[in-house]
């Protein structure tokens, strides 16, 4: 395995290491990497380092990290194979699913890990995650190309497609889970790549090319019971909204109260791009299924199938700021881009 990879360190719990002096957790020096994980010595991976200064902390990520991150990758994109993102367990999935929609052409790894122990405490999972990342990061298939040329999610031994994973857990090693969407590998003693699950190279493995015009104005709605017709109306007819990700029951409904579908139209007649996602971690929107939904979808509501909030969030961001054309948002928002839907 002869690979060039740089290790990307934005911050996180994985890169703190006890100081013996005042015992405290501080970040440790990435270019001694080798030193405090010499499994790594075993690859024959050429692995090279970049550290975020100041680090970011997983709760303070935002856009500007994600255009910075992104533009470090096109940047060096032409001198590695592969590309190994540690990042704080908090916000990755939103990281991995704004990475997955920004890079265009991709065809080579960015693989997202980060652990829920520091990687210098004795029970840290930190260095199983770094190590099986860097090999997936490095691994070619039988004709030399990349095995995974798609940003993903590597943690407890299962790699998730960087647009569908979710944080389920903020005690347990095993963090993520990716429910709509079969693993793209798993490592036990060997690791075993599902190829009829990765997704073929979208470019030439030259160049890419990055979106960096974000366009953040989108609100996210939990419909619950009890709901009131104010919230309603601040959230979905807010003037600095342009888009809102409606989290509704189940395969896709929502209160059937006159005054509820009245506010849907009425954002709907604003220009508003409203999308459904379903509030349950399994399964997807149907609104033709039940008479709440169909009501919703003639009210102008988008589905979004089985997308993850975190993967639309992104995919909005990125489309909203390809185009002013709300009508084009709302038409590419139901396509199938990086694998985030079943479709």
């Amino acid at each position: 395995m002869n690979a060039n990879i740089l290790v990307i360190y934005t911050g996180g719990t994985i890169g703190m290491k006890e100081d013996p002096l005042d015992l405290t957790l501080k970040p440790f020096d990435f270019s001694q990497i080798l030193e405090e994980v010499p499994e790594l010595r075993k690859f024959k991976v050429q692995l090279d380092t970049y550290t975020f200064d100041p680090l970011i902390d997983s709760s303070d990520v935002e856009p500007g990290m994600w255009i910075r991150l992104a533009e470090l990758i096109r940047e060096k994109y032409p001198f590695y194979d592969g590309f190994v993102v540690l990042h704080g367990t908090d916000t990755m999935a939103y990281s991995a699913s704004a990475l997955s929609f920004m890079l265009e052409g991709l065809a080579k790894p960015v693989i997202f890990t980060g652990s829920q122990l520091p990687i210098g405490t004795p029970r840290t999972d930190g260095k199983e995650n770094f190590v099986s990342a860097v090999e997936i990061a490095a691994a070619k298939n039988p004709v030399g190309g990349p095995m995974v040329p798609e940003v993903a999610v590597y943690f407890d031994s299962k790699l998730l497609r960087g647009c569908r994973a979710i944080k389920v857990s903020a005690e347990q090693f095993s963090a993520f889970r990716s429910p709509n969407c079969p693993p793209l590998a798993q490592a036990g003693i060997l690791i075993r790549y599902d190829t009829d699950v990765i997704r073929r190279p979208m470019g030439d493995g030259v160049s890419i090319g990055v979106q960096t015009h974000l366009d953040t104005r989108v609100s996210i709605l939990k419909v619950h019971p009890g709901i009131t017709e104010q919230v309603m109306r601040a959230v979905l007819c807010g003037p600095e909204t342009r888009a809102v990700i409606m989290e509704t029951y189940g395969s896709g409904n929502a209160p059937s109260s006159p005054w509820f579908l009245d506010i849907v139209k009425e954002a709907d007649h604003m220009g508003k791009i409203l999308v459904n996602v379903t509030q349950c971690n399994e399964g997807s929107v149907n609104m033709d299924l039940y008479a709440t939904g169909k009501a919703l979808k003639k009210s102008g509501v988008v589905s979004g199938y089985d997308s993850t909030t975190e993967a639309m969030l992104a995919k909005l961001f990125v489309l909203m700021g390809k185009s002013d054309n709300n009508a084009w948002v709302k038409k590419v928002l139901e396509e199938n881009m990086r694998g985030e839907i079943s479709k």
